[in-house]
């Protein structure tokens, strides 16, 4: 099994999204959806030991990150964005065709700053919601499924 630590929108909040990264210590792999690329970059030289994906946010201004990654943990395709880029804050239809596009079984995102899990077309849409606002998630990926689960600092 391995865990996924998935946090958006640190908006300059460097403490909220280290304490994101102490909250999980078992997370093997860390998706930073944009909003933060700063902050972002700081956390992944001090937390060495986790494979970072970073990808560019809307407010990333003059960022050369990717808008958008694709990995793949314990087989399942994972699609990474902020979002802006399909439009999510009108609905999830666009970032589901580039999930599927990509032959990818997930799709996270940020941008709205609102946390969802829910299921399109068999395609796990997550959007952990802002760490600048506390929120965050974890997906934990085996063999035998996907868990996601939507998270609170303390």
């Amino acid at each position: 099994m391995t865990k996924i630590l998935v946090v958006s929108d640190s908006h300059a909040n460097e403490w909220k999204l280290s304490d994101a990264i102490k909250a999980v210590p078992d997370a093997k792999i860390v998706f930073h959806l944009g909003d933060g690329e700063h902050e972002a970059r700081l956390i992944a030289r001090r937390y060495g030991t986790k494979f970072f994906h970073l990808v560019q946010g809307n407010c990333d201004w003059g960022s050369e990150l990717p808008t958008s990654v694709v990995d793949i943990v314990e087989g399942k395709r994972i699609y990474a964005c902020h979002g802006h880029t399909h439009l999510v804050k009108y609905g999830t239809a666009d970032l589901v065709a580039a999930a599927k596009e990509n032959n990818c079984c997930i799709a996270l995102y940020g941008h709205t700053h609102q946390p969802v899990t829910q299921y399109v077309d068999g395609i796990l849409i997550f959007n952990p919601g802002s760490i600048n606002q506390g929120c965050f998630g974890t997906i934990d990926i085996a063999e035998n499924g996907i868990l996601p689960v939507l998270r609170n600092l303390p």
